[in-house]
């Protein structure tokens, strides 16, 4: 219901571009062979604060870790969920406590009720989409 809406591509080029540059990567670990540590170290490469956000708490990137969002001191823009689509829902809510501007649920995280939710509250939202994809066709 909600997923088209999510994905469509002024959104996605307003998070990239105007959301912020400080996102919070759920699910990021100093595992190299996930995802989350690719599509991370491609933030990197645009310009964006990259801040992890995993049970561990540890460094990923150079970046400070931290266990939730709620223990990250200072704002998060955009976060961006690597979890699984029934956990993901929770992040979102997350988010919105702690003022984020975007959530973006990756590639194959996909909640409606939650894309609503986040919607509702105010937050620019894209599900089952990759921002390491889509950065680099921003200025296409």
């Amino acid at each position: 219901m909600y997923a088209d809406a999510g994905t469509d591509a002024e959104t996605i080029r307003r998070i990239l571009r105007n959301a912020g540059d400080t996102w919070a990567v759920v699910g990021l670990s100093n595992n190299e062979s996930r995802a989350a540590y690719g599509v991370a170290a491609v933030l990197q490469r645009f310009g964006k604060r990259v801040v992890p956000v995993h049970p561990k708490a540890e460094r990923v990137l150079g970046e400070e870790g931290y266990a939730s969002l709620a223990d990250i001191p200072f704002p998060v823009d955009v976060v961006d969920v690597f979890v699984n689509s029934e956990l993901a829902g929770a992040v979102a809510d997350e988010a919105v406590r702690v003022g984020a501007k975007a959530v973006w649920f990756q590639l194959g995280v996909v909640d409606d009720a939650a894309y609503g939710r986040t919607r509702a509250a105010g937050l620019d939202m894209v599900m089952d989409h990759c921002p390491a994809i889509e950065i680099p066709r921003l200025d296409r």
